[in-house]
């Protein structure tokens, strides 16, 4: 006799049961609660969340040319010229001349910009608290550890323009 449940239809849960999502969609909802109070919480930056991306990423040290960054954070070069641009004048980036690649600009935090990253940063935190609610903090925190292994290695984009030595 052959097991039966090898080749039953897989069935559907009554209305009303818990359903287990798969992973894409449990990211997608999480992703999308995170964004839309991620967003909200950094509005008053130029660029919203992709400016907020701009300074942590110029401020890790990680790219701090503006190619680098375009590469790290996913954003087109042309969109990050005019995303620079609106933190320029708002006052907290400035442009420099890469002293490895005279061609090439830096982009580094005014004390106005590293102020205001921390405010963002520390804004943003209460969004991870609220969106991960569900979870006691040492479920969080294990959440947290888990996540940034699997992301430790980033996405599988090109980012050659961010390897070697951080410049100053």
């Amino acid at each position: 006799m052959t097991d039966s449940t090898a080749t039953e239809a897989p069935t559907v849960a009554p209305r009303g049961a818990s359903v287990r999502a798969d992973l894409g969609q449990a990211l997608g909802t999480l992703l999308r609660a995170y964004l839309q109070q991620a967003g909200t919480a950094v509005a008053d930056l130029p660029g919203g969340p992709r400016g907020y991306q701009l300074l942590a990423t110029a401020s890790s040290g990680r790219c701090a040319n503006q190619a680098g960054i375009a590469a790290s954070i996913g954003i087109d070069r042309t969109v990050m010229t005019y995303l620079v641009d609106d933190l320029e004048k708002a006052g907290l980036v400035e442009r420099r001349p890469d002293p490895v690649d005279r061609r090439a600009r830096q982009v580094l935090l005014t004390p106005a910009g590293e102020a205001t990253l921390a405010e963002a940063t520390a804004r943003l935190a209460e969004v991870e608290s609220a969106v991960l609610a569900g979870l006691d903090a040492d479920e969080a925190a294990t959440f947290r550890r888990l996540l940034d292994r699997v992301t430790a290695d980033g996405p599988p984009a090109d980012h050659a323009a961010c390897a070697g030595p951080p410049t100053c």
